[in-house]
């Protein structure tokens, strides 16, 4: 039987890299995100290179309601869910000072309340099943802060916060929980950014270059084998160095 996986933000950037790599693998994959166009532009990506097992569903990952139904709905069609990887992470940036309500709540939600919501209909299948990996994607900016960031570094830091207590009820059942941090990685987001900026950021990184998104997927593979079974509740930072604690 082929192991499922369901990927939030799996359409594009570093939730791409992940379905990629998994389907690579011979996991089924299914991908979740708000973006219709997005969902068809990636399944369209994904058959053409040869991947039958790959599936889009338009989800919004701060709707509960919405959430229960998609994910009741992959548990019917494919009877488990093997992995799942909450990747899903907006920004909206500014100082705190000049932050709005909107902007808070924004971030808030997606980043971090969704972990309830995609989660919670998940591990009830999991625990039937005796078996899981749950896999949260964090941020260096969640361990060390960033300015102009309060939204953003208080959602990712909760991240681990929430990794950290779920691992522990579950860990009895084979079901693991963990969290990976990434640093700034060579994604579409940072294509935008200019280039002495970016050369900035750059030479903040003792590795001296971005990670790639195919790094955070590798970290993927070896947290959802059978050889991990014994991590769990862990934060792993992948950042070139740019963080260490």
């Amino acid at each position: 039987m082929n192991k499922v996986a369901v990927v939030t933000g799996g359409t594009r950037g570093i939730g791409e890299a992940i379905c990629s790599r998994l389907l690579a693998d011979g996991y089924r994959v299914i991908a979740l995100d708000v973006d219709a166009t997005m969902n068809h532009l990636w399944a369209v990506k994904q058959a053409t290179a040869g991947f039958e097992k790959a599936e889009a569903v338009v989800c919004d990952v701060t709707d509960l309601d919405k959430c229960k139904s998609v994910i009741g709905k992959i548990i019917a069609d494919h009877g488990r869910i093997d992995l799942l990887v909450n990747n899903a992470g907006i920004t909206r940036d500014s100082t705190f000072r000049k932050m709005n309500e909107k902007s808070w709540y924004d971030v808030i939600n997606v980043n971090l309340n969704s972990m309830f919501n995609v989660t919670r209909p998940v591990i009830e299948n999991m625990l039937e099943n005796r078996s899981g990996r749950i896999i949260n994607i964090s941020s260096v900016n969640g361990q060390k802060g960033q300015f102009g960031q309060t939204n953003y570094s208080a959602a990712k830091a909760g991240i681990h916060g929430f990794t950290k207590a779920l691992a522990q009820e579950v860990a009895n059942k084979n079901i693991t929980v963990n969290t990976i941090s990434p640093g700034y990685m060579n994604t579409n987001m940072m294509k935008d950014i200019p280039d002495d900026v970016l050369a900035s950021i750059k030479s903040q990184i003792p590795a001296g270059r971005l990670g790639e998104p195919e790094e955070v997927a590798d970290l993927i593979r070896y947290l959802s084998s059978d050889v991990a079974s014994y991590i769990t509740g862990a934060n792993i930072a992948i950042n070139g160095g740019q963080h260490m604690y």
